[in-house]
């Protein structure tokens, strides 16, 4: 069983992520926004982090660098419609170890599986 902790303001698309990267068995937490990452994560230490970029409080990015610093083992995928390559050198910059555009997001069930 893998856990996956997905992190994105929009429900619909936090459904979608849900139906393509989870298995029947796979613990799924869901938080709205990135304020809600590190008490989320603390409490259900989740395989895989599923992490927005563009949220209302706080910015999957800087969610991203506040999880990875406080937890090095986080293992996080920034999952978000912003593809550009400043985006990108930002999601690793700040601790990611994946980027995918969301229009890739049916490659996130081998990401997942394979890593």
């Amino acid at each position: 069983m893998t856990t996956l902790l997905i992190v994105d303001d929009n429900a619909d698309m936090r459904r979608l992520i849900r139906q393509v990267a989870a298995k029947a068995n796979d613990l799924v937490i869901e938080c709205a926004d990135g304020d809600e990452v590190l008490e989320a994560y603390a409490e259900h230490r989740p395989d895989w982090v599923l992490m927005d970029v563009e949220m209302k409080r706080v910015d999957g990015l800087t969610a991203t660098a506040n999880l990875t610093r406080r937890h090095p083992e986080a293992k996080v995928v920034i999952v978000t419609k912003y593809t550009d390559d400043e985006t990108r050198r930002a999601a690793q910059e700040s601790g990611a170890l994946f980027f995918l555009g969301k229009d890739e997001i049916f490659s996130l069930p081998k990401l997942i599986r394979e890593r």
